[in-house]
């Protein structure tokens, strides 16, 4: 919950926006300002604080405890022009309310944290557990010392400017190890847990047959991912809350997955039970690994028989593929998800003119792998190669990557021994509608007219379908230089059932500096107008202009405006 406070009438104006905004997220503290600082300190994960900056460090000094407890603090000034993050900016999330707060009310956003004012990423802001002298290695890395990576377990990180050897260390590891002099421990979560348990098997056994096996092993349990068992055992008390207590999902599978998967342990009793000779071991090993930990029972303090039985196994390390749409070109219709992306990447993976667009976005560091026109598929295998090492990866493309762009190759290319995500942009038939009005407010196709990967014979095909449907159509790939039939063709099918008349917009280069656009009709469309850069989009029978803009109504009968009726 985000705690809101305020003193003045033009305070309670921003923060009652802010409240507006985000009604399921923030609590207005009313009352003595310094009554309502301290109570919004005590149950909030984070404060907005419309207040001067002096006045919040005299009313929270006194209640500081620690910086992996306090909440993050945010400061907007009187006449709102300002969010200053002001205590908590990693760990309290101070930064990024910082500019969220910003986005609302339209502020700017004052981040001072040192890795964010250089384009560092926190050691505390990767998404693991950190142990050690965070300060001190991070210092290092601002004042360009070199930082060593040891990396015992592979995992997928930012761009971090790490050197060969150095003098200050990163150690990734899950082992139980504590962290030397000038060193940080970053915890990957690389353990999966599997746990079998008979019916009313106390929480405390479970948990404490965890704990006890990774300890034995010298593991962490701050590297622990996952508790998995068998999917008859999904309600069970007992793993239910040890998976709680431990702060982990539990993940199930059905007796016969489980069944399939080859482990050094089998018994009948659980095959008896469940339908599987191994639930521990096998829930473990189930997506591949190393099994570190066989199984081994509980012990009970009285003698009776064990009622928990478990197995650790390090999982292989997973790389990470995002497939990024940059969308039209125009820098604010970049989404934030899709800044976030390029900010988290070590590998950046594009063609060489939208890197260019967004090069000032990545991180010192990022390593970037470009390449020209015509290159697709090699991107595609390049990007998931890396993947495939354990990197982080971006892989760019314009509009939507999934419309016509580097998605489908880059799938085609994937298996399940990478995580991809997909981040969606606005594609270039979305950034033409609007330049042109409402002209897909009905059904409505896109349709390349390539024929480098389509055959003709099948994009004619398709044309002729949407033209028979009466569908708003929108042509990408419209022209170019050596395609130059294709466009007038594909416009003489749809002539075939649609007037002359039917409105046709043009737009070229959308949301760019030197965009271009006009509205005409199918009649008088002059494919010469055309090019590459161009989005071509054919209305349907009921596409009227209206002020000069394109509009296809929601329904199928035309309201007649009253312009028209004159």
């Amino acid at each position: 919950m985000i705690g809101l406070i305020s003193a003045t009438a033009a305070g309670a104006a921003a923060r009652d926006r802010l409240a507006a905004a985000w009604p399921d997220r923030t609590r207005v503290y009313d009352g003595p300002v310094a009554d309502a600082v301290r109570r919004a300190f005590a149950e909030c994960e984070q404060l907005v604080c419309f207040l001067a900056t002096g006045a919040v460090v005299r009313l929270v000094a006194p209640l500081l405890a620690g910086k992996t407890t306090d909440p993050g603090v945010v400061c907007v000034d009187e006449a709102g022009r300002y969010a200053v993050a002001l205590l908590g900016g990693h760990g309290g999330g101070a930064n990024d309310l910082a500019r969220a707060v910003g986005e609302v009310l339209g502020a700017e956003p004052v981040v001072t944290t040192a890795t964010d004012a250089a384009g560092l990423p926190g050691l505390d802001t990767l998404g693991l557990p950190v142990e050690g002298d965070v300060a001190g290695v991070t210092r290092a890395l601002l004042d360009a010392e070199p930082v060593a990576l040891a990396a015992e377990v592979p995992w997928p990180l930012p761009p971090v400017p790490f050197a060969a050897e150095g003098a200050h260390t990163v150690r990734l590891t899950d082992r139980a190890v504590a962290a030397g002099e000038r060193e940080v421990l970053l915890r990957p979560p690389s353990l999966v847990v599997g746990v079998g348990a008979s019916r009313g098997a106390p929480v405390e056994e479970v948990l404490g047959l965890v704990e006890g096996a990774l300890r034995d092993a010298g593991l962490s349990v701050r590297s622990v991912a996952e508790l998995a068992t068998v999917d008859a055992k999904a309600g069970e008390p007992g793993l239910v809350g040890a998976a709680e207590r431990l702060g982990v999902p539990l993940v199930t599978y059905t007796a016969e997955e489980l069944a399939a998967v080859e482990v050094p342990n089998p018994s009948d009793a659980p095959l008896a039970a469940v339908g599987t000779p191994s639930v521990a071991e096998a829930a473990a090993l189930a997506r591949g690994g190393e099994l570190l930990v066989p199984k081994r029972k509980s012990e009970r303090a009285d003698g009776r028989p064990a009622m928990a039985t478990c197995a650790v196994v390090r999982r292989p390390a997973r790389g990470r593929l995002a497939v990024v749409g940059l969308g039209p070109g125009a820098r604010d219709l970049l989404t934030p998800r899709a800044k976030a992306e390029l900010r988290r990447a070590s590998v950046l993976v594009g063609l060489d003119q939208y890197v260019d667009q967004i090069r000032d976005l990545l991180r010192p560091g990022t390593r970037i792998l470009e390449s020209g026109l015509g290159a697709e598929e090699e991107r595609a295998r390049t990007a998931v190669a890396e993947a495939r090492k354990g990197q982080a990866v971006a892989l760019i493309g314009s509009g939507d990557a999934g419309v016509y762009a580097m998605a489908s190759p880059a799938l085609a290319e994937a298996s399940d021994d990478i995580d991809v995500i997909g981040v969606p942009g606005v594609t270039a038939a979305l950034a033409a509608a609007a330049v042109l009005g409402a002209p897909l407010g009905h059904d409505h196709v896109s349709i390349s007219l390539s024929d480098l990967h389509t055959p003709w014979e099948v994009i004619e095909r398709r044309v002729r379908a949407a033209a028979e449907a009466d569908i708003v159509v929108t042509f990408y790939n419209p022209r170019s230089r050596g395609r130059d039939w294709q466009l007038p063709k594909a416009l003489a099918i749809l002539a075939e059932h649609r007037a002359p008349t039917t409105p046709v917009g043009v737009v070229r280069q959308a949301s760019r500096p030197d965009e271009s656009s006009r509205v005409t009709t199918l009649g008088e469309l002059d494919p010469a107008w055309v090019d590459m850069m161009t989005v071509v989009t054919v209305g349907n029978t009921a596409t009227r202009t209206i002020a000069g803009r394109m509009v296809t109504p929601r329904g199928y009968r035309w309201q007649t405006t009253a312009e028209e009726a004159r």
